[in-house]
């Protein structure tokens, strides 16, 4: 069974020192700080996150579950990543299991800290991750507008 998430101190002193670097421009570049807008008080929050690049796209994926900027994304269907100097704006599109399956996988073999809140193994069939789809969201970002 997976483990359940709990941003407990630990957590909590990792997101810290890892966004000071996202900010220093440091840290890999696969991963950003991303920046939502309270879907309640409308103040930004910010949290590190990887940004997974499979298939010719970016995904963000929660392997967390349902946590805060999950459910600010959906609300917004906007984010802001961060890294260093470089900040954009992006459109978020929450993919339903099918979609979201693939990408799942890769994000466990690209993620080993996260294997634990996964009851799929990291040589399971796609399959194994879609039965569990609806518990690690997955946003695929829009691609951007073409200039006409």
């Amino acid at each position: 069974m997976a483990r359940k998430y709990k941003y407990g101190v630990v957590r909590k002193v990792g997101n810290a020192v890892i966004g000071a670097l996202l900010r220093a421009g440091v840290a890999p570049r696969s991963y950003v700080l991303l920046t939502t807008s309270g879907r309640r008080t409308g103040l930004p929050r910010t949290t590190p996150i990887r940004l997974l690049k499979y298939d010719g796209k970016e995904w963000l994926v929660a392997p967390y579950g349902e946590v805060a900027w999950v459910h600010n994304a959906r609300a917004a269907g906007k984010v802001e990543l961060r890294h260093g100097r470089s900040t954009r704006t992006v459109s978020v599109f929450e993919c339903g299991a099918e979609e979201s399956a693939p990408v799942l996988r890769e994000y466990i073999r690209k993620e080993p800290v996260t294997r634990p809140y996964f009851d799929a193994k990291r040589r399971d069939p796609v399959r194994a991750f879609a039965a569990e789809a609806s518990a690690h969201p997955v946003f695929r970002i829009a691609d951007p507008p073409n200039p006409s």
